[in-house]
């Protein structure tokens, strides 16, 4: 496993990231895994040398945090891995368990810290922007909890370009602490961060650890219907629409991957990962193979003429996944 430095900061990150959404209770969702058939992908990533796990507070409504926090507890040392999780999404019906106010920041650091078991996290994200909420008042809150010890770094997750330089303006102008990383949705079938989003963050030294780089397993084989998860998706139905582009790009993957001799998988990985900025792709696990790919995917050297094909039949689309 390779570790890289997290855009400009001091902290060295695995060139993948574990995404922890899967893991929690089915009852949260279908495709969702229970806490015994979680632990051995979090063990399997740990063993590949992965030391970056992505969670939220709103995966499994906080029991997917418990469930990785145990698993980490009880398989590695805690100054041994990087721990990120985020805030925004309603954690219940509640009009204040959600958004980013400093009430429910504050609040909800002390909740995930719980959860986690641990005094603190490497890295805590906004999930998204909140238009209902003053700039200056998020930022504020966020610069207390990391002056406060219980987060080290800050981060953010996908929004419009002018939203978050109008973030990392005020926290420059305040001397507030400054968000480091932004994840955000980009794969070889949704491009569109290209135009102002990773321009922005490579000028800014942001890290930028990508969502769904398979598209929510697309570019993976897994079209819609053949798993629990892409039967039951919504997310993906409504992302995942533009079926002539989408399959002619995933027609590329599947040749250049018959051609070396490796699953498709690999190749969409590959891509992602040497795109210039990228940090390190989330990926989520639910069978043994998931992980083993990524990490072979990362290794992968494409040809310029291979990724040319790769990219040819992209044309622009509409902004998703800022919802």
């Amino acid at each position: 496993m390779d570790y890289v430095q997290f855009g400009s900061t001091g902290l060295r990150v695995s060139r993948l990231a574990l995404g922890c959404m899967t893991y929690g209770t089915p009852d949260w969702r279908p495709w969702v895994l229970d806490e015994a058939s979680s632990r051995p992908f979090i063990r399997q990533a740990l063993d590949l040398g992965i030391n970056f796990f992505d969670t939220a507070d709103m995966y499994s409504l906080g029991v997917g945090e418990q469930v990785v926090g145990r698993a980490l507890r009880d398989f590695t040392r805690r100054e041994d891995v990087v721990i990120a999780t985020k805030v925004f999404y309603p954690m219940s019906d509640k009009p204040n368990d959600r958004g980013l106010s400093r009430k429910h920041i504050m609040a909800s650091i002390d909740a995930s810290l719980q959860r986690l078991g641990t005094d603190y996290v490497d890295l805590y994200i906004v999930h998204r922007f909140d238009p209902l909420t003053p700039i200056d008042e998020t930022l504020a809150a966020l610069d207390d909890v990391v002056r406060s010890g219980k987060a080290r770094y800050l981060g953010a997750s996908s929004m419009f370009a002018w939203q978050f330089m109008a973030m990392l303006s005020r926290q420059r102008e305040l001397g507030l602490s400054r968000f480091v990383s932004m994840q955000n949705h980009y794969n070889l079938v949704y491009r569109e961060e290209e135009r102002e989003m990773l321009p922005l963050c490579r000028h800014e030294g942001i890290a930028v650890t990508p969502w769904s780089p398979l598209a929510r397993g697309l570019l993976a084989g897994s079209r819609q219907g053949t798993t629990t998860r892409s039967s039951t998706d919504n997310l993906a139905h409504l992302w995942y629409d533009q079926q002539v582009m989408e399959n002619a790009i995933v027609s590329a993957v599947d040749r250049f991957a018959q051609a070396r001799g490796v699953p498709p998988a690999q190749v969409a990985i590959a891509w992602v990962a040497s795109r210039p900025g990228i940090t390190a792709p989330i990926i989520g696990a639910s069978k043994a193979h998931h992980l083993s790919d990524a990490v072979a995917g990362c290794q992968l050297q494409l040809s310029a003429e291979e990724v040319a094909i790769l990219e040819a039949a992209y044309h622009p689309r509409p902004v998703a996944g800022h919802d």
